[in-house]
């Protein structure tokens, strides 16, 4: 889901009124606000070329990732922004947020980047394991997550034991938004450091809802819960990444602690790396699976909620 540049402009600063601009025109220190009556569009991608589906552009037009930018909001949390720019018809500046963005927020721009080398468009968010994790089969035993294939049963918080149905693998550049997440042993209870990809959700149980959340269940992105203490990102050199999806989406066990498979829906398969998008498309033709009742949680639901194990608190650095 993309936003034309000009309905993210500026509050305050020195680009006042003006939308996001390309890398040599955007001054650091601007704060940006989503229009209210902004409505995101539909991007459906084939590497870096406009695919059948989307609500902007020809198919075949092509895409240009310009840069990266880093927000930080008036809410603590932080927003990478890809800037595209697209040729052909609808041509112009786009935005596509890494992250959700709010309405009424300020976002100051605290940092200006060059786009990620050799990265298609398409490679934007992933929800994977790193090799080596373990997860919990059916029977209690602990297998890499590497290891498995199509027909392992694997078990899940939820539905007890599941049949896996496909196993994605991509390999990536630890950079940015593609750098993943290290749980250290027992931050979180794991019982090994846990590495995931940063939008992976973990599910967290709270006795006592937190303020704002309709259920005591909650999921919530790696990145939410850096402290850069037990919990940091981790940059440098390549990773490899793998996703396991099921007949629903699921809550499974990886290191011994409850965290999210790949849920498959239009949203989430446009966002994975290409190769991994059509072998999903390709094997669950037509299948659009339900969230996981639990409730999704950012940084400031964090804040409210006892730390965490380990030697610093998710709720902030």
């Amino acid at each position: 889901m993309v936003f034309p540049a000009d309905l993210i402009f500026v509050a305050h600063g020195v680009n006042l009124g003006d939308g996001l601009l390309g890398p040599d025109e955007v001054c650091p220190g601007d704060i940006y606000e989503l229009d209210h009556a902004g409505a995101a569009l539909r991007l459906s991608l084939a590497g870096n070329a406009v695919a059948p589906g989307s609500q902007l552009g020809a198919p075949g037009d092509r895409l240009e990732i310009l840069s990266r930018y880093t927000l930080m909001g008036d809410d603590g949390d932080r927003v990478e922004l890809l800037i595209l720019s697209l040729q052909g018809r609808d041509a112009g500046l786009y935005a596509l947020p890494l992250s959700p963005m709010g309405e009424g927020i300020g976002y100051q721009l605290l940092k200006v980047e060059e786009a990620p080398d050799h990265a298609a468009l398409s490679d934007l968010l992933c929800v994977s394991f790193a090799r080596g994790t373990l997860i919990t089969m059916a029977d209690g035993s602990q297998c890499t997550i590497e290891t498995l294939a199509p027909g392992d049963r694997v078990l899940t918080r939820d539905h007890g034991p599941q049949a896996v149905q496909w196993v994605g693998h991509v390999t990536l550049r630890a950079v940015g938004a593609f750098a993943p997440v290290v749980i250290t042993a027992g931050a979180m209870g794991n019982s090994g450091d846990l590495i995931v990809s940063q939008h992976h959700r973990m599910f967290l149980y709270q006795r006592r809802r937190a303020p704002g959340t309709t259920t005591s269940e909650l999921l919530v992105q790696a990145r939410h819960l850096v402290n850069e203490d037990s919990i940091f990102l981790r940059e440098g050199g390549f990773v490899d990444y793998f996703s396991l999806v099921f007949d629903r989406h699921e809550i499974v066990y990886a290191e011994g602690i409850p965290a999210e498979s790949l849920m498959v829906s239009e949203a989430v398969l446009n966002r994975l790396p290409g190769s991994l998008s059509a072998e999903v498309k390709a094997r669950f033709p037509g299948l659009s699976q339900n969230q996981h009742f639990g409730t999704e949680a950012g940084r400031q639901v964090l804040e409210t909620l006892p730390p965490l194990r380990g030697r610093g608190s998710a709720g902030g650095r």
